[in-house]
This record gives structure tokens, C-alpha cells and sequence, in this order.
């Protein structure tokens, strides 16, 4: 039997299927791929609570569509992005090793030369769909740092566990921690 956690994440009410990270902790699958109408939405809440900025990163892949709508509502042209592996078309590539709570091996993120380059001396704006353990959120962190950007908000739709502790994160809903019986941890 599956088991599912019921949220209303801007104003819409989504199920998450729990899946199990450890014996004892489960997290909610938080998954916007194939959602429109939920990134739509989500992107307009950040928005709302967004600080000034002049230009936006996430990273690849969960963050592909929330960037891309966060974007397209504000009325830029561009977003920037942390990809996972350097492509062909990169060059002068920035990268960052990062262990997420939803990976089971150590990831790279890395950040295009021409991309630096553009976010150097800018205000930046880094969002993301869920924000747990941080690390993903640091890797970004330190690409902008090494870029020369200077970031003025860390945003997520969601925050789980310690993240929603943090006072340097804004976000739309906490995302609880669960017990192997899908019972929210204490």
C-alpha cells in the first residue's frame, strides 16, 4: 500500500506519495515535472515574496520549470542554470561537488562560463522546489560566489526538515519529515 501526505502548496491541494530514504524516514515527493497548473502558481507565490533582483538560478532538473515560469511571469528573457554535467557548449565551466538528500551518489553542479560571466556583479536570485538538507542550495551558493554574483534571496516552494528552521530561506509551505508508518515525525 502506498502511503500519501495531502498539502495545499499555493492554494492547490496536491497528494505526495511518501518515499523512504532511510528504515525510519520517509520525505514527501515533491515532483512539479508534468504539473502546469501547480508551477504556475508556485511561481507566482514566489514571486510575490521575492526581493529585487536582476537575474534568477536554479538547478537541473527539478528546478528546470519553476525557474522557467518564474521567469516568463516577471518578464525576463533569461534564467540561469546549474547543470548537472558540463555540456559541449559550455566552456570556462565553474563547478561545485554536492550530496543531496534525493541522490544516492555525489553530484556535480556546474555553472557555464558565459553564464558567470553574465550574473557577475548582478543581484541574484536563487530558487528551488524543495530545500532539505541544503547542500544542493550551497553548491549553487558557491558557483554565484565564484562567479562574482551577488545573491540577495534563497527561495524554495517548499522547505523540509532543518531548512525550515532557517531565517535565510523564503518559502511557500513546510514539507514535513515521516516516520516509516507515514506518521509526521515529531
Amino acid at each position: 500500500m502506498s502511503m500519501t501526505y495531502p498539502m495545499t502548496i499555493a492554494g492547490l491541494k496536491r497528494e505526495l506519495p511518501l518515499c523512504p530514504v532511510t528504515d525510519d524516514l520517509y520525505i514527501g515527493a515533491f515532483v512539479i515535472f508534468g504539473d502546469v497548473e501547480l508551477t504556475v502558481a508556485c511561481a507566482r507565490e514566489l514571486l510575490k515574496k521575492a526581493p529585487e533582483y536582476d537575474v534568477l538560478i536554479t538547478a537541473e532538473s527539478k528546478g528546470i520549470p519553476l525557474g522557467y515560469e518564474m521567469a516568463r511571469q516577471a518578464g525576463t528573457n533569461r534564467y540561469l542554470l546549474a547543470r548537472k554535467a558540463p555540456k559541449l557548449y559550455m566552456k570556462n565551466v565553474f563547478t561545485v561537488k554536492v550530496h543531496s538528500i534525493t541522490t544516492d551518489h555525489e553530484q556535480t553542479l556546474c555553472l557555464d562560463g558565459d553564464d558567470a560571466e553574465y550574473m557577475k556583479g548582478k543581484r541574484v536570485l536563487i530558487v528551488d522546489d524543495v530545500i532539505s538538507t541544503g547542500e544542493s542550495l550551497r553548491a549553487i551558493e558557491e558557483l554565484v560566489k565564484q562567479a562574482g554574483g551577488n545573491i540577495v534571496g534563497k527561495m524554495a516552494i517548499l522547505a523540509e526538515g532543518d531548512a525550515t528552521e532557517r531565517d535565510d530561506i523564503i518559502y511557500l509551505e513546510k514539507l514535513p519529515l515521516f516516520n516509516a508508518d507515514g506518521t509526521v515525525k515529531g
